[in-house]
């Protein structure tokens, strides 16, 4: 038994060995002397797993082992980087295209606590009342102290109709409060639309789905048709929109750009640096745009937000976003596990990075402090990606920590949220704001 062991555990070695020195050229321009010094590292790695897999008290797999000592090489990387077994990159694959099963939660680590970034819109998590920097203590009485955040998305899932009970601290709060979530099939429907008065449409993207394009020109299209003469100006929501695929982005900027930049991300090589640009568009859209940000608008919608400001094309209305300007790339490994690497940076058309900063809203409008049930609470600090542990920085440094709160508020679609109203009233009254923003031009 323990003879068959030692033939996989070699074996798994070498292939660990053959990535680092071999693979995908991930050090593209290093010398022998950088090789060696690899080399040399990687034998200390063999010598600790031959040594536990002889004289450890009990026998382990040596895939688990594996498994966890690349676990331990991404956790020294930012915290969007990650490992994934083959369970946890199937569950990926499926939650792109929109549909998985579960409470509907974006969550995150901070100062190594489970964290809540925002609840998918409509989700059980939504319903209930949890709300962006809520911290998550315990998930079915078990301490999220030390756990990853791929075992958290494991235990939070599960089969429609079953229940989790979780232990959310909230901001401000002096006790902890459990919250029990009957999980649901979460259907992300990435966008909704109304219109808001005669002439004046309002579109939320709560999310960048494989459909999210075609859906939002379908909603546009019909609000477009829907007014008499036409669209007078639109309110393009994106708060608490966590983020999601980056080509359906770049389209959707695209549908309000005839030209020019809409990001770049850059890399250590050229294969990971690229330059995306507006196409002209059949039927120019060239009604005022008003774009709906806050402190839950990240990665991707940070890209739609950052291009149109850039392009001189909508106003940035809200609070400050999330801040998360790097671009993960999955790459699957040899069992059908993966791994999600940071492996670029967005910079908007100016130049400017989105990492750790943010896009700043040419008019900030606080939002409606409330949390769901009513009760109306002291606004809190929102969670931002410069808050997370090993964050990184503009240059590229990983941050180990920065102190700070968190929390943040819930963008509403009704007339008496603050920024709605004011996104209104600036597109019926677009010619005296547009001599002060002379920059937009639409």
């Amino acid at each position: 038994m323990q003879g068959s062991y030692k033939l996989k555990y070699a074996g798994l070695v070498l292939l660990v060995v053959a990535l680092f020195l071999f693979g995908g050229s991930p050090r593209e321009g290093s010398d022998a002397a950088d090789i060696d010094k690899t080399f040399s590292k990687i034998k200390i790695f063999s010598e600790a797993l031959n040594e536990i897999q002889k004289k450890y008290v009990e026998e382990k797999d040596p895939k688990e082992l594996i498994y966890g000592a690349i676990r331990g090489m991404m956790s020294t990387l930012d915290p969007h980087s990650t490992f994934l077994t083959p369970e946890e990159l199937k569950e990926l694959e499926i939650e792109t295209t929109g549909k998985f099963s579960g409470i509907g939660i974006e969550i995150t680590l901070k100062d190594g606590v489970l964290t809540v970034v925002s609840p998918i819109e409509g989700s059980p998590a939504d319903r209930a009342g949890l709300a962006p920097g809520d911290k998550i203590l315990q998930i079915d009485e078990k301490s999220t102290k030390n756990m990853t955040l791929n075992e958290a998305v494991r235990m939070i899932r599960g089969p429609k109709g079953t229940k989790v009970q979780l232990l959310i601290l909230h901001e401000g709060a002096k006790e902890p409060q459990k919250y029990v979530i009957v999980r649901d099939v979460i259907p992300i429907r990435s966008v909704k639309s109304k219109m808001l008065e005669e002439g004046y449409g309002y579109i939320r993207i709560s999310s960048f789905q494989e459909k999210t394009t075609e859906d939002f020109l379908a909603a546009l299209t019909k609000l477009e048709s829907s007014s008499k003469d036409g669209l007078k100006g639109l309110v393009l929501d994106l708060r608490n929109d966590p983020g999601g695929l980056l080509n359906e982005a770049v389209k959707i900027a695209d549908v309000f750009l005839e030209s020019g930049v809409i990001v770049s991300i850059q890399g250590r090589t050229k294969e990971q640096s690229q330059k995306f640009t507006a196409q002209p568009n059949k039927v120019p859209r060239r009604y005022p745009l008003v774009v709906l940000v806050n402190e839950g608008s990240a990665s991707a919608s940070e890209i739609v937000a950052g291009a149109l400001q850039d392009q001189k094309r909508a106003i940035i209305l809200g609070m400050p976003t999330f801040g998360k300007g790097s671009v993960q790339t999955i790459i699957p490994l040899e069992d059908n596990s993966g791994i999600k690497l940071t492996t670029a940076r967005y910079f908007t058309p100016s130049g400017r990075s989105i990492q750790a900063k943010g896009i700043t809203p040419d008019i900030i409008i606080k939002g409606k402090p409330l949390r769901k049930g009513g009760v109306e609470e002291k606004e809190p600090r929102a969670l931002r990606e410069k808050d997370l542990e090993r964050h990184m920085e503009e240059d590229g440094k990983i941050k180990e920590k920065e102190p700070g709160g968190n929390g943040a508020k819930k963008g509403e679609e009704d007339l008496d949220d603050p920024q709605l109203a004011s996104a209104l009233q600036l597109l019926k009254r677009w010619g005296v704001f547009t001599q002060v923003f002379k920059h937009v031009t639409p």
